[in-house]
């Protein structure tokens, strides 16, 4: 039988975090496991690693590979340990190694030893997900400082960058890389100025990547969530944003918000050679029914 699984719907209960924020933390708590997902053994006997894999869509992706036999490294901030740990338990369940890397994709160095401790203790590198990002919210361009600016590119770009540029040294053919977007980057979002804008970026680079990485054998391929329910979003918007957070004001046709689970299997499916071995350089947009112009 063709299960379907109900999620959580608005309105919610008003909340918001410090940013970066913590699965544990919100209420409802995101839904990562994916329960109606059967594994089939499409990544055996190989290693991924994925920033920001403590929470949100990169604490699904990890316990989804896991499921289907990828060990798990996941990079997270400090004060997300919290969060990594359950990761960890979540992926150990499934049978399978987690390593948690404590680090700042911000800063090269850490994600050139990120990658290389991986290697060293999950024995490779298969698959890269960027997914680490920052999001600030704002009423006008003027109220950009620079400072927040830096921030925004240096994580949702130049952490990019850097990882793919580290697992490129130890990612063999048939490996991959997958980077998560955002809708924003189709359409701009005159409140996440900046945000948009380093989104556009994200899926211009993993068409050049791409592109860069055929004669090699390595795809590269990006998912574009609309609204998902994850701490990026708790600690960068108000209560009252958050209560009726994914409905029609925020152009959802299917009047909620994803959650993890649900955006976590395109991430499969593009790191799975089995379901997409003849497709590089896509960006996948998943916004609950909503037609993009692109």
């Amino acid at each position: 039988m063709n299960r379907v699984v109900e999620q959580p719907a608005p309105p919610f209960r008003g909340q918001s975090q410090s940013r970066p924020g913590l699965d544990a933390r919100m209420e409802p708590r995101p839904r990562n496991q994916a329960t109606a997902l059967r594994g089939s053994g499409k990544l055996t006997d190989c290693a991924a690693l994925i920033t920001g894999g403590d929470s949100g869509i990169g604490a699904a992706v990890a316990v989804l590979f896991a499921r289907e036999g990828s060990d798990v490294a996941v990079v997270c901030l400090p004060s997300e340990q919290e969060d990594a740990d359950h990761v960890r338990e979540l992926v150990e369940k499934e049978g399978q190694r987690c390593l948690v890397l404590t680090g700042d994709v911000k800063d090269s160095s850490f994600c050139d030893a990120a990658v290389e401790r991986t290697v060293a203790e999950l024995g490779r590198l298969d698959i890269l997900v960027n997914n680490a990002a920052i999001l600030f919210q704002y009423s006008s361009l003027a109220d950009v400082s620079d400072e927040a600016l830096d921030e925004l590119f240096h994580t949702n770009v130049s952490g990019y960058f850097y990882m793919a540029r580290a697992a490129l040294r130890h990612l063999p053919a048939g490996g991959c890389i997958v980077n998560c977007g955002s809708v924003a980057g189709f359409e701009g979002n005159p409140s996440l100025i900046g945000y948009a804008e380093t989104n556009g970026a994200i899926h211009t680079f993993t068409k050049s990547l791409a592109t860069e990485l055929i004669e090699r054998g390595i795809r590269v391929n990006c998912v574009a969530p609309g609204p998902v329910w994850t701490p990026l979003n708790a600690s960068s918007r108000t209560p009252e944003q958050m209560a009726g957070y994914g409905d029609l004001t925020d152009g959802v046709p299917l009047r909620r918000p994803a959650q993890p689970e649900e955006i976590a299997p395109a991430f499969l499916f593009f790191a799975s050679n089995a379901d997409s071995s003849y497709v590089t350089g896509e960006t996948l947009a998943l916004f609950g029914g909503r037609v993009l112009a692109r």
